[in-house]
């Protein structure tokens, strides 16, 4: 079963994500959103499963900095739109295990998963 961490790598979360994994012997391949982007179809999917609000990081500059009006009335074809472009705004990491997708870092969910 392929694990996939999708983030950037001087994220500080990812560092802890792909330590642990690496502490555990969970092999994964990693996803860097800023050299390879992300598919408006992964993007549909994700917000399919988890919903638009649970995906976009708003404690981080990237959101900060975007205008009030990118930010008013935000639904899902708009956060899409907003993320596909703006990468640092999605919730670092994801990872894909099989049909498990984990958002964040949590040891002990990380613990349920892959061991």
């Amino acid at each position: 079963m392929v694990t996939r961490v999708y983030g950037i790598p001087n994220c500080d979360t990812v560092k802890k994500t792909r330590r642990w994994l690496d502490d555990n012997g969970v092999e994964y391949e990693f996803h860097d959103y800023k050299k390879l982007g992300i598919s408006l179809d992964k993007l549909e999917h994700w917000c399919k499963d988890h919903g638009h609000e649970a995906l976009i990081n708003k404690r981080g500059t990237t959101w900060r900095r975007l205008d009030e009006s990118d930010k008013e009335k935000l639904n899902q074809k708009k956060a899409m739109g907003l993320m596909h472009t703006n990468t640092s705004l999605i919730k670092r990491p994801i990872v894909e295990h099989g049909s498990t997708r984990l958002i964040g870092f949590d040891d002990v969910k990380y613990s349920e998963v892959f061991e």
